[in-house]
């Protein structure tokens, strides 16, 4: 097995998009062996600040806020690199900063075509974690523009997340954002995201 950088991979070279700051452009920037990564966990948007993404060194908040979501799953972590170990890789599915709330559908179906050929890059995943409207939009967005049809029905994340849903052969959970200021307010939600991890991480064994 040889080591791969997905930055060596995913790149966007037009940055067509108008409503984020491609100054804040992130893609997984570390060295891993594709073979092992069998849980993929999908995000919204890079960070506003660089130091705050999953990959940086320091203290981001990627890291802490998903980190608390895996304790709470009950995953017996006890730093990120603990749960880069369970074969997990973690990245956005808008690789600029948001520059509002919200994030344009013809954003996010142009880069899923970089997420698509991130998503490549690994052959043995069993289960996409899919945290948030933009991930599942994006999913969708590359099933349907392969003839597929759309992974994650319409509707309520909170009542779709009792189906079983896949990718490619994968086990798909559609869940809720566990980074951003968000993550520590709603409880409610903090118990689905553990629950969903806790369900993914359990197809692994």
């Amino acid at each position: 097995m040889n080591a791969i950088n997905p930055s060596d991979f995913v790149i966007c070279r037009t940055f067509p998009c108008q409503d984020v700051r491609h100054a804040g452009y992130l893609v997984p920037d570390i060295d891993l062996l594709p073979e092992r990564v069998r849980l993929v966990l999908i995000s919204e948007a890079a960070p506003e600040k660089p130091e705050d993404y999953y990959y940086t060194q320091g203290e981001p908040s990627f890291q802490a806020t998903t980190l608390q979501a895996f304790q709470e799953a009950g995953a017996g972590v006890a730093s990120f690199q603990d749960i880069l170990d369970l074969g997990v890789y973690l990245t956005t599915a808008v690789k600029c900063a948001k520059t509002g709330y919200g994030i344009q559908t013809a954003t996010i179906k142009e880069c899923s075509l970089l997420l698509e050929e991130e998503l490549r890059l690994f052959p043995n995943v069993q289960a996409y974690l899919l945290m948030g409207d933009v991930a599942i939009q994006a999913v969708n967005t590359i099933a349907r523009r392969a003839g597929e049809p759309r992974v994650v029905p319409a509707g309520s994340t909170y009542k779709l997340r009792d189906e079983a849903y896949y990718f490619r052969g994968a086990r798909v959970f559609p869940s809720y954002l566990q980074v951003g200021p968000s993550f520590g307010i709603e409880k409610s939600k903090r118990k689905m995201i553990a629950e969903d991890i806790r369900q993914a991480l359990a197809l692994l064994g």
